[in-house]
């Protein structure tokens, strides 16, 4: 028999965790998108459509892009310190620490990228991120001022080729199986929805999401996701199904 301080553990709401895309979700343009734009050969753009026509898994077609990119450290840095954050970001970060939200990143984009955008002194997101996990591809130029890809999150798991397989992350910093939020703007999300109780999305995943007919929070700025998060508090597994229900009407 258990005792009655274990029936009333297992009573408990378990906290949700949130998980965010990061190019063109908490930046304002596509990082990887703008690097090929200014200094990849044109062949990336075929490549490209071989990606969105399924032919190929996001992991070959940004090993294949980032080899056409002629690119100095200086040059990217100067690029990369040009992309603006969406300004809602940092009050959403606040909802969830100030509600005990855990909230990570997950992303086929760069950690160097994502490092140097988020480590910017005039955004004051230390704090905030602290106890944020960042799970992206990898991303470092070589002595010979070559850029060169990795990919560990994970390989051997994604059965679709993903540069970071987002299901299989999002169940291992989600062991404990609680609610889910996840908030992203393009095609390479689509797998994140299969661990997600509740899902924001704009852009190409919001066109993707009414194709087929999924259930989604519409959003074109992050604060409109910390304000429904507002709405819906405390978060739990029946909080979080009726606001997706309500935002999704």
């Amino acid at each position: 028999m258990k005792a009655k301080g274990e029936l009333m553990l297992e009573q408990e709401e378990k906290r949700p965790m949130l998980f965010m895309d990061f190019d063109g979700t908490i930046t304002r343009r596509d990082v990887i998108d703008v690097i090929l734009e200014n200094y990849a050969d044109e062949r990336w753009l075929e490549i490209e459509k071989q990606w969105r026509a399924g032919r190929l898994g996001s992991r070959d077609c940004l090993r294949a892009q980032m080899a056409l990119v002629r690119a100095t450290r200086r040059e990217l840095d100067d690029l990369i310190d040009s992309i603006q954050v969406d300004e809602g970001f940092a009050l959403l970060l606040e909802i969830c620490a100030r509600h005990e939200i855990a909230t990570h990143i997950i992303s086929d984009g760069f950690d160097y990228c994502i490092g140097r955008i988020l480590e910017r002194p005039q955004l004051q997101l230390e704090s905030l991120l602290r106890h944020t996990r960042i799970c992206a591809s990898h991303l470092e130029i070589d002595d010979h001022g070559w850029w060169r890809t990795s990919f560990p999150f994970f390989q051997q798991t994604c059965a679709h080729g993903c540069a970071t397989c987002k299901p299989a992350v999002m169940r291992l910093l989600n062991r404990e199986d609680a609610p889910s939020i996840f908030v992203g703007d393009g095609l390479s999300d689509r797998y994140a929805m299969e661990s997600a109780s509740l899902v924001f999305a704009k852009n190409g995943l919001a066109a993707y999401c009414r194709a087929q007919g999924i259930e989604y929070a519409p959003f074109d700025e992050l604060d409109e996701v910390a304000a429904y998060l507002v709405a819906g508090l405390p978060l739990d597994s029946s909080s979080i199904s009726n606001l997706a229900e309500a935002l999704s009407a």
